[in-house]
C-alpha cells in the first residue's frame, strides 16, 4: 500500500490549528514541554543559520562564476534587478497599506520580549554559533567569488559536499521538525491570549501578497512585451500552465520542463530558453522576495517594531543575493533568509517561527510567481542577445 505523503503546507496548517485548539485546554505543565522543545530547536536553528549561509551561498556564487559569459552576466543582472524591484515594489505598497489594516497590537508586542507574557521552558541549552551572521555572509561572498576564479577543484568539491550536508540537514532535520516547532509557538500564543491577533494578520497579509504578486507579473510582462514588441497579455497567458504546475509542485526545479516549453511557445529561441530557464529557477526569486518582505513588514508593524526605508533598503538588496542560495526544497528560501532577518531586522526565535509559518502558508503562490516571471526574463534575454547578433551581421 502506497504511503500517503502530506505536504509541508498541510503539516504547517495542521500544526497551527492544533496549537490553537490544544491551547484551549492543555495545562501549563504540558504546554511547557513543547515550549522547552521550541527553546532547544530555536537555539539549534541559531547555531545552524551561519552554517546554512556558508554552505549554500558560497557554492552557489562559485557555480555562477564557472564558465561565465556575457549571456550569464546579462541574465543574472536582469534576474537580480527583477528581484530587487519586487522587494521595493512590495515595501512601498505595504508601507501604504499595513498601517491601516494592521494597527499595532499591544498583545503582539509581547513577541519582542515573550518571556514576560508567554510560558517559559523547563530548561535551556546554550548552542552558540561558530560565527555571527554577517561574518558568515562576508565569508560566503569571499569564498564564492574565489571559487569562481580559481582553476583548482579541491576547494570547490569540498564546498559542494558541504552544500549537500547542509541541504540534507534542512531536508531531514529542520523542515520535518518545523511543524512541531510552529505547533509549540501557536500553543504558547493561545495560552497567553495572542493567537487571534496573529491569525487575523495572516489572512490580511495573504490577501495583500496575492494581489501584489498578480500586479508584479503584469509589470514584468509589460516590460518584456514592450521590449520585444509582443503582446504582454498573450505572453503571460502562455505562461499560465507553468504557473499552475508550480502551484502543485511548490518547486521551481520540478516545473522547469513546463516553464521551458511555454517559454519556447512565446517565441524565445530554444538555445536561449534552455540556458535561461534552469538558471532563473535558481537565481530569480522575485515572488519569494515579495513574500519575505511583506511578511517581515507585517510582523514588525504588529509587534511595534520600527519599519523604515533605510532599514529595508539594505535588507532587500541583501535578500536578493541571499535568494540565489535558496535550496530546491519547500521553504528553502525562508531558511536561507533567516540569517539576515536576525542580523538586519532583529528577529528573535519567536518572530522567526511566525515568519516561517506565514511564509510557508503562501509557498506555492511565491513559487508560481517565480517561475512565471522566468518566462518574462527569457523574452528580454532573447531580445538582447538577438539584437547583439544583428549588429554583428
Amino acid at each position: 500500500m502506497k504511503k500517503l505523503k502530506v505536504s509541508l503546507l498541510a503539516k504547517v496548517a495542521i500544526a497551527i490549528v492544533a496549537g490553537v485548539v490544544f491551547g484551549q485546554f492543555l495545562p501549563d505543565g504540558i504546554t511547557r514541554i513543547f515550549v522547552t522543545f521550541n527553546s532547544l530547536f530555536g537555539n539549534f536553528l541559531s547555531f545552524a543559520i551561519p552554517l546554512i549561509i556558508l554552505g549554500l551561498v558560497a557554492p552557489a556564487i562559485g557555480e555562477l562564476g564557472k564558465g561565465a559569459g556575457k549571456l550569464l552576466v546579462i541574465t543574472t543582472l536582469i534576474a537580480y534587478g527583477s528581484t530587487i524591484f519586487s522587494g521595493f515594489f512590495t515595501y512601498f505598497n505595504c508601507a501604504a497599506l499595513f498601517p491601516n489594516i494592521l494597527p499595532v497590537n499591544t498583545e503582539l508586542t509581547a513577541m519582542e520580549n515573550p518571556g514576560d507574557f508567554m510560558l517559559l521552558p523547563y530548561f535551556t541549552v546554550a548552542m552558540p554559533p561558530l560565527m555571527d551572521v554577517m561574518t558568515a555572509l562576508l565569508l560566503s561572498f569571499t569564498i564564492g567569488l574565489g571559487l569562481s576564479y580559481i582553476e583548482g577543484t579541491t576547494l570547490r568539491d569540498a564546498f559542494s559536499d558541504f552544500q549537500k550536508i547542509i541541504t540534507k540537514l534542512i531536508e531531514t532535520v529542520i523542515i520535518p521538525l518545523l511543524p512541531l516547532h510552529i505547533f509549540g509557538i501557536f500553543l504558547n500564543m493561545t495560552v497567553s491570549g495572542q493567537v487571534m491577533s496573529v491569525i487575523s494578520m495572516f489572512l490580511k497579509v495573504i490577501l495583500v501578497i496575492f494581489v501584489l504578486h498578480v500586479l508584479l507579473l503584469l509589470i514584468q510582462f509589460a516590460i518584456a512585451g514592450s521590449a520585444s514588441g509582443k503582446n504582454p497579455l498573450k505572453l503571460l497567458k502562455n505562461m499560465l500552465p507553468a504557473y499552475a504546475t508550480a502551484l502543485g509542485t511548490q518547486s521551481s526545479a520540478a516545473t522547469i520542463p513546463v516553464t521551458l516549453a511555454q517559454t519556447i511557445k512565446n517565441g524565445v529561441r530554444e538555445t536561449i530558453a534552455i540556458f535561461v530557464i534552469p538558471l532563473c529557477a535558481t537565481i530569480h526569486l522575485a515572488g519569494s522576495t515579495m513574500k519575505i518582505t511583506a511578511c517581515a513588514m507585517a510582523i514588525m508593524y504588529m509587534s511595534g517594531m520600527p519599519v523604515t526605508l533605510s532599514t529595508f533598503a539594505g535588507f532587500i538588496m541583501m535578500l536578493g543575493i541571499t535568494m540565489v542560495a535558496a535550496p530546491g526544497v519547500p521553504g528553502g528560501a525562508i531558511m536561507a533568509a533567516l540569517g539576515i532577518l536576525q542580523s538586519m531586522l532583529g528577529f528573535n526565535e519567536t518572530l522567526q517561527a511566525l515568519m516561517i509559518a506565514l511564509y510557508i502558508a503562501m509557498d506555492s503562490f511565491g513559487t508560481a510567481c517565480n517561475v512565471t516571471g522566468d518566462g518574462a526574463i527569457a523574452v528580454l534575454v532573447d531580445k538582447i542577445a538577438g539584437g547583439k547578433q544583428g549588429k554583428k551581421e
